[in-house]
């Protein structure tokens, strides 16, 4: 490749912050205040095109161009200029909003499967900013300048290949923050306008949806740590009833210091319970459905063991959660207390918050600076 700007490259990232941020407060002589984008719910890309030549790469530099064919050969076929770098975020839609699952099923070491789900559930491209045009390194140049310049690299769209919206509006963002996570997105970024490129640096703002939810406390995994002698909890299984009274495992909560571990294991030890008396029991690996289970093989790493230690579901927990994956939390869940006055028969899917419906075209038919 003949680019200004080559891999590897790191992404630049964003802090977590409660609320959106006032532009107020990054005035600036020449490019005042912030850019609000939408925060897209899939994979962060960079995108480097030199003619034919196409490389898609992970935020931690990885290749995935092998896995996302179909957004290759729109970058080809499609009117991004011959010799760009761009960063944005691949995504797959199905229906009217995203699916994370199905983004992740594109990550197999079977080509043949990468090609026929390629067709099947087509990934596209949202970008957001530009490295490189041309022979141009704009890295140093303001935010404001480079969407300027991405607006003209984007000026035609297509079906796979997209340019995200953004506004200077702090009211319209709060109102995105709210109507596009019914389409699957999961909150909202703010960039100050004068910003350069900062290659691995907090330099960005993210606001993400944050509730509680009351859960059943059905097993645990034990630390990587952890010893025979010194057992140590990994993560906590969590379940939710649904309208059938079936326990549904919904996510995990982790991220102990080791003293908390330990405690936790002696905590829960009195409900440890064999499996043939447990809600999960029968669940071995992944059920003909095709829903992941407790115990399954990861998709990331054959070997590593996701068995679990199963408890009698008679502890109530409150978490602390940013965004459902269809009937899953998307991210590890945030361990805030025990609900000893709650009945775990309570816990159910219907305390969950009904994110406003909200079509993903809209969002994407909504393309440009508003």
């Amino acid at each position: 490749m003949d680019l200004p700007v080559l891999p590897p490259v790191l992404p630049m990232l964003a802090k977590s912050v409660k609320d959106i941020p006032d532009p107020a407060t990054f005035r600036d002589a020449e490019h005042p205040g912030l850019l609000y984008e939408p925060k897209w719910d899939g994979f962060r890309c960079l995108l480097f095109r030199d003619g034919d030549q196409v490389e898609l790469a992970s935020r931690n530099t990885k290749p995935l161009t092998r896995y996302f064919p179909e957004v290759v050969d729109a970058v080809r076929a499609g009117t991004l200029p011959d010799r760009c770098v761009l960063d944005g975020e691949l995504i797959v839609a199905i229906g009217d909003r995203l699916d994370f699952d199905r983004l992740q099923d594109r990550i197999h070491p079977a080509d043949s499967r990468v090609r026929m789900l390629a067709e099947k559930t087509p990934a596209a491209y949202v970008a957001f900013d530009v490295l490189a045009l041309d022979g141009d390194d704009l890295r140093d140049s303001a935010l404001a300048v480079r969407r300027r310049r991405l607006e003209e690299a984007l000026a035609k769209p297509t079906s796979l290949v997209h340019l995200t919206s953004v506004t200077t509006d702090r009211e319209l963002a709060r109102r995105w923050f709210d109507q596009f996570e019914g389409a699957g997105l999961d909150g909202i970024v703010a960039k100050p306008r004068k910003g350069t490129y900062q290659s691995d640096k907090r330099v960005m703002f993210k606001v993400k949806h944050d509730r509680t939810a009351d859960v059943v406390v059905a097993g645990f995994r034990l630390h990587k740590n952890s010893t025979d002698e010194r057992p140590l909890l990994g993560s906590l299984l969590l379940g939710l009833y649904d309208d059938e009274q079936n326990l549904r495992h919904i996510g995990v909560s982790a991220s102990f210091p080791a003293p908390r571990r330990a405690q936790l294991v002696e905590e829960l030890r009195p409900l440890v319970c064999d499996p043939s008396e447990h809600p999960w029991g029968q669940w071995e690996g992944i059920t003909a459905s095709g829903e992941r289970m407790p115990g399954a093989v990861s998709r990331w790493n054959a070997g590593k063991d996701l068995s679990f230690v199963p408890l009698r579901p008679e502890r109530v927990l409150e978490v602390a959660y940013d965004h459902m994956e269809g009937d899953r939390f998307r991210h590890t869940a945030q361990f805030r207390r025990w609900r000893t006055d709650r009945d775990p028969s309570s816990c159910t899917y219907q305390q969950l918050e009904t994110p406003v419906s909200y079509d993903l075209a809209d969002v994407l038919g909504s393309v440009g600076h508003h």
